[in-house]
């Protein structure tokens, strides 16, 4: 890694912190550290599960319970069963939490105007356009990929969302029991893989392969949510999955497209992959690609 690059995110972390007020035990002039007063912004006025918290804080269990039990000692927060599944716990904010959310939210307001009044017009719009945009990249970087089993709960969930989505799209809709891989049989290892993306917690895209010939892997249900396109997501998946068919000892990798997924196609044509005539009789297809993985 550059060493400029790593430099210049440690003198922006410096700042930050500093300028936000993380160094300070009594964040925003209350009486708690920051890391108490981000829960009670996490739990919010709908409530969250631990598990919930602890996806979206990226915070252990261990850490999330001393958090926990600080803002129930407070008199802030209570927990009970969730009413949906009586197993989990779900964290609330009592009336008084409600009451000091309400001044952390006048409060946050007043230092976000502090750091703003200073700065001409034109500066406060270069720097809410940069923050938008350290923000967007920052999370594309807190994108967590990971390899499921086929028949786990994360990929039958990203599955469903893509099917929908392709249902919307297609002009004579989509049914996957038409299609030349109904199920996600033959995505497992040793000849195939499933890969799912977390965005703090959140399931935003999947994709994965099989085998198709001796050395040639059949891509196959790539998908990026709506709320995370624009952050190179699916540029970083198929780059991923590639990257695992070389290790699997594929020279080749192939997929096909339909024609109005004009944001895939260009995405494989820009990542180097050719179309090529059809290798296969997939009923929503109009484009193959191939590429070779060298």
């Amino acid at each position: 890694m550059d060493t400029i690059l790593v430099e210049q995110v440690r003198s922006f972390n410096r700042r930050v912190t500093q300028t936000v007020g993380a160094l300070h035990d009594h964040y925003l002039g209350r009486n708690r550290p920051l890391g108490e007063s981000r829960l009670l912004f996490e739990i919010g006025t709908a409530g969250a599960t631990a598990s919930e918290l602890r996806a979206r804080l990226a915070l252990d269990s261990g850490y999330l319970s001393r958090l926990l039990r600080s803002v129930e000692r407070q008199g802030f927060v209570a927990t009970k069963p969730d009413e949906e599944d009586r197993r989990v716990r779900r964290a609330q904010l009592t009336a008084a939490g409600q009451r000091e959310l309400a001044i952390l939210n006048r409060d946050s307001d007043r230092l976000a105007a502090s750091i703003l009044a200073p700065l001409n017009d034109a500066q406060r719009a270069k720097l809410t356009a940069a923050m938008g945009e350290v923000e967007r990249l920052l999370s594309a970087s807190a994108v967590r990929v990971d390899e499921v089993a086929p028949d786990s709960r994360a990929a039958e969930y990203c599955l469903s969302h893509y099917f929908a989505e392709l249902a919307a799209r297609f002009e004579a809709g989509f049914d996957p029991a038409q299609s030349l891989a109904p199920t996600l049989e033959g995505f497992a290892a040793p000849d195939g893989t499933f890969l799912v993306m977390r965005l703090d917690g959140e399931l935003v895209g999947c994709g994965g392969f099989k085998r198709d010939a001796a050395r040639t892997a059949y891509l196959k249900r790539m998908w990026i949510a709506r709320s995370a396109r624009g952050l190179g997501l699916g540029r970083r998946l198929l780059t991923e999955l590639e990257a695992k068919a070389r290790t699997l000892g594929y020279r080749t990798i192939r997929l096909e497209t339909q024609k109005s997924l004009t944001e895939a196609q260009q995405l494989y044509r820009s990542s180097g992959y050719r179309e090529v005539p059809p290798f296969n009789d997939e009923p929503y297809a109009h484009h193959w690609f191939e590429k070779p993985l060298r």
